[in-house]
């Protein structure tokens, strides 16, 4: 239990780390954020009142304190109205908690701040109208990684320096090698134009589309298709040489010889046996390219079309709408985190070696 204590505190510390410096990063980029919210031709005036009602104005410490307050679920507000970290319930969703001397205790949802681009809507509301399109995309490519990947481990790890185990490793080389935006391009183009007679399937497109009257939202799976497969070839590879590298080490040990010699069948051998164990690596490499994922779906989203969060950061980058930016990049770095502490709990179930 103290193990579990300790990794949610270095947990908590990383998040913090990843909060300061993409604060400090896009705090320091050259530019006014009033203007990049107001526009060029705005008068002084108005600009000094978006600066005031933001904090643009406050020294650098300030600002990082009161962002990290609207990022912490437990955080402490000035009871004046007139004062900048006053608990606006227009902008937090909490509960007042006590108030002591003027300030407000609050237990709240994080607040992300506000768009520059999109009239003042909160980031909070743009991730979650476009995470599940990208939590839809990689949970899919992960699973075509997953069960693809041990299936042709396993055929490669059986067929140890045959033809087919050749191809597979000659196949996942090439899987490995290729980066996401070109193969994004290529499939876009093969299968959505040159072959789209017979795949049915469009180069771009996302996965709620509107009917040709505008009457209604419809969902097309066809569209998840193509960014599906492509998202999941680097860790198909990977899952791919892991399975067959794992498994033959595996199925050297004793106990598995053990096995054969009590008159087990191969296949109950790697089905009761050898297979379990072999996944404790496998399960490792899943972990840290799922939450990569998240970010890494940025091309592929952007190529295809796919209305997910990573389409809505290149559109925020391109627009500098820094609160959108940073609001995500915090978003993906604590999934990254809490996926590895799943992780780390299946791990230590798959082997319980390492529980002491």
């Amino acid at each position: 239990m103290l193990r579990y204590f300790s990794k949610l505190g270095y947990a908590l510390l990383t998040l913090l780390g990843v909060i300061t410096v993409i604060f400090m990063l896009f705090t320091i980029l050259p530019g006014d954020p009033a203007q990049m919210m107001m526009g060029q031709n705005e008068s002084k005036e108005q600009l000094a009142i978006v600066n005031k009602k933001y904090g643009f104005d406050l020294p650098l410490i300030s600002q990082y304190g009161y962002y990290v307050n609207d990022l912490s679920p437990i955080s402490f507000h000035n009871t004046a109205v007139e004062a900048f970290s006053f608990f606006d319930k227009k902008k937090y969703s909490g509960v007042s908690l006590f108030v002591i001397g003027g300030i407000e205790v609050v237990f709240k949802f994080p607040y992300l701040r506000e768009s520059f681009q999109k009239n003042g809507k909160k980031v909070t509301d743009v991730i979650k109208e476009t995470m599940p399109n990208t939590a839809v995309l990689a949970i899919s490519a992960i699973l075509i990684a997953i069960f693809l990947g041990i299936a042709l481990g396993i055929i490669s790890a059986l067929k140890k320096d045959q033809w087919i185990d050749r191809l597979i490793q000659f196949v996942s080389t090439i899987g490995m090698s290729v980066p996401s935006f070109f193969s994004s391009i290529i499939f876009a183009w093969f299968f959505g134009y040159v072959l789209h007679e017979y795949t049915n399937l469009n180069m771009t497109g996302s996965l709620y589309e509107v009917d040709d009257f505008g009457e209604g939202i419809y969902i097309q799976w066809k569209n998840l298709i193509l960014p599906a497969i492509v998202l999941g070839i680097r860790p198909l590879a990977v899952v791919t040489q892991l399975m067959r590298n794992s498994l033959l080490e595996v199925m050297s040990q004793d106990y598995v010889r053990t096995a054969k010699a009590k008159g087990l069948s191969l296949f109950q051998v790697i089905r009761r046996h050898a297979v379990k164990n072999a996944l404790n690596p496998v399960v490792t490499a899943i972990s840290g390219w799922f939450a990569s994922m998240l970010a890494g779906a940025v091309f592929v989203e952007y190529i295809f079309g796919w209305n997910g969060l990573g389409k809505e950061i290149v559109d925020a980058l391109n627009t500098s709408d820094l609160p959108i930016i940073m609001g995500s990049v915090i978003v993906i770095a604590s999934l990254f985190i809490l996926i590895n502490i799943f992780v780390d709990i299946i791990y230590r179930w798959l082997d319980p070696r390492i529980r002491v």
